[in-house]
């Protein structure tokens, strides 16, 4: 039988790049006691007021067909939320999705096509090679270079640049290096994509998890409003990633053009979770101030716990729930050190490959376990760092 081509595209771009923690779920099935360091979901419950309303309003009938666009409510909260940045905001420039993964395909189908490129700073988040793969275009990325923080520059991003380039996808704060933008670097990133008539995606999910320096981002720069287009969710913000409740914002002329694509996609999200959204987004909870100290007193954690390894190289994040360790010095790249550790020391962490052939010698570790784990898994990461160098003494 035939199928189509996007099989193909997305063949190996699935969930063979989490392959270490499918292995450790496996094994934790079958009574290994694994430490799993692998995915961003928050170790914090959403605010029991949020789950409230969201049983309320199911309750109350409010489990029928919705619109493509959103339910009012949320639409009215996202613009008012929207119009604190920025002030000619209306509902026109919202789109509501069942989580930021749906909401970044549906931007980039509306955007991207067969023989177009795709700009992505690498280290980049798994599944943006899928998505860009799914509309035919090309991905091309721009390497981030970690004596930089991994912030992207646009003298890096003007090298990268050629006729086929039609999107920039932007990520601030950054999955996975933790890199936070400053409206400094975006304006001038900013500029080179409005030089080169680029459309701006910018996924902003970890807005509300920044240690320290200010949120910036290009939808909020007026000289960019008519390119910028914001994907973002509660999944993070509001430790509430199973409700699949997101969102994208942009001019108002390419949300009328890709409603038709979302209300192919699904016509519309769940009211009852839509009546939580619109909850979380307007009133103010501490979901998102208590895991920010968590994942910054973590961060703190781990480098305390491997500053000392002369094998391993902390990159301490700017904000997220992840943090970065060069394992390259221990003769091993992010992949081969992840199985290692996984099956000698039972923790299981993210190979850096997962992100990016930048992050190759890298090795991601969640931040969203308790304290006294945590503490536990870096020794057996510092333990496994000096099995391996004890080997190399031998061969």
């Amino acid at each position: 039988m035939r199928y189509a081509s996007i099989t193909e595209r997305l063949s190996t771009l699935g969930s063979g790049k989490w392959a270490v923690h499918a292995e450790a779920r496996n094994m934790a099935s079958k009574g290994e006691k694994i430490i799993e360091l692998t995915i961003g979901e928050p170790d914090l419950p959403p605010d029991q007021a949020l789950l409230a309303e969201c049983a309320r309003a199911m309750h109350a009938g409010r489990t029928r067909y919705s619109n493509g666009r959103g339910e009012p409510a949320v639409l009215k909260a996202l613009t008012e939320k929207y119009r604190k940045r920025r002030a000619d905001v209306t509902e026109r420039n919202i789109l509501c999705f069942p989580g930021t993964q749906t909401a970044l395909f549906a931007v980039m189908m509306g955007i991207a096509e067969h023989g177009d490129v795709v700009l992505v700073g690498d280290p980049l988040y798994a599944t943006y090679e899928g998505v860009v793969a799914s509309t035919g275009a090309t991905l091309k990325p721009v390497p981030l270079d970690p004596e930089n923080r991994f912030h992207m520059r646009a003298e890096d991003l003007e090298k990268a640049i050629t006729p086929e380039c039609r999107v920039l996808l932007l990520n601030t704060p950054h999955n996975p290096t933790g890199a936070v933008l400053t409206a400094e670097e975006i304006a001038a990133i900013g500029e080179v994509c409005r030089r080169h008539d680029l459309w701006i995606v910018c996924d902003e999910v970890y807005e509300e998890l920044i240690f320290g320096t200010g949120f910036a981002s290009p939808f909020d720069n007026p000289d960019l409003a008519d390119r910028t287009i914001v994907v973002s969710s509660i999944s993070k913000s509001h430790a509430a990633p199973g409700f699949r409740s997101g969102w994208a914002a942009g001019p108002e002329e390419f949300c009328a053009r890709v409603l038709p694509v979302s209300e192919t996609m699904l016509f519309g999200v769940q009211p009852f979770i839509s009546d939580m959204t619109a909850m979380a987004v307007s009133q103010r909870f501490d979901t998102a101030e208590i895991m920010r100290k968590n994942y910054l007193r973590r961060a703190k954690i781990v480098e305390k716990a491997l500053s000392g390894e002369p094998l391993l190289k902390v990159m301490m994040p700017e904000g997220g729930m992840f943090i970065l360790v060069d394992v390259g010095a221990t003769g091993l790249d992010g992949e081969a050190f992840a199985w290692e550790l996984l099956r000698t020391q039972k923790v299981a962490v993210m190979p850096g490959s997962s992100f990016g052939e930048e992050a190759r010698n890298f090795i991601r570790i969640s931040l969203t376990v308790p304290d006294d784990m945590l503490e536990i898994a870096m020794t057996r990461v510092a333990e496994q760092a000096r099995l391996l160098a004890r080997e190399a003494k031998r061969a």
